[in-house]
């Protein structure tokens, strides 16, 4: 089954070469300098489709809460989330730290998938099925942009909360993002507990700030 994106795009099945069920893989926040990195799983079967679905990134908040709520609540879907923490990220690296969360999330799902499509140009290290990397996947697969949904709108849901325990930095606007507002925020604040230490422009603030600052 095919649809179109909002670009005009079309959004398929996964590779008819894949043996199924087929779990489609993404991840939101690699780039931020705060908070996890978290990734969904979502196994959808073939002819499924979602008006409106497409790659989170070109979604507005409110379309991707819509389609977030959908697809957590179709019956046809098995899905999970997966985490990896910040502590996490700077111990084993971000790429090391969202293939585990990507594990986690398979590992989360009710339905077994017998393979595995993931958005990007790797394969998940450290599994035992079939798997095909699938670059700008999140624009292509519609599993794979329904797994986009679901850790976008769970990391940002969590970030949001934590504006209230951190309060300064915007987390609930930028979601830990390298924003002027939260290089800003952490250059007079310093970083917190939620901060990726192993990342650059904290890393900076860390030489110049006392480790008593972090709060």
């Amino acid at each position: 089954m095919t649809t179109r994106n909002r670009s005009g795009s079309v959004l398929t099945d996964p590779d008819g070469r894949l043996a199924r069920p087929v779990a489609g893989v993404d991840e939101a926040g690699r780039g931020p300098l705060a908070g996890p990195v978290v990734a969904a799983a979502v196994v959808a079967p073939d002819g499924w489709v979602l008006r409106g679905l497409d790659d989170s990134k070109r979604l507005s908040e409110t379309v991707r809460r819509g389609l977030d709520s959908m697809i957590r609540s179709d019956p046809e879907l098995s899905w999970a989330v997966g985490w990896a923490t910040a502590e996490e990220i700077d111990a084993i690296n971000i790429l090391q730290a969202t293939f585990l969360a990507m594990r986690r999330a398979l590992d989360g799902i009710g339905k077994s998938p017998a393979s595995v499509v993931v958005d990007g140009n790797r394969c998940i290290p450290g599994l035992d099925l079939p798997q095909m990397a699938v670059v700008e996947g999140d624009g292509k697969i519609l599993s794979i942009a329904a797994a986009s949904i679901l850790a976008k709108t769970a990391r940002d849901a969590w970030m949001v909360k934590q504006d209230s325990l951190h309060p300064g930095y915007g987390f609930s606007v930028h979601k830990g993002y390298p924003t002027p507002g939260h290089l800003e925020a952490l250059d007079r604040l310093g970083p917190c507990s939620l901060h990726r230490s192993s990342f650059a422009p904290v890393r900076r603030c860390l030489e110049r700030c006392s480790l008593g600052r972090i709060r």
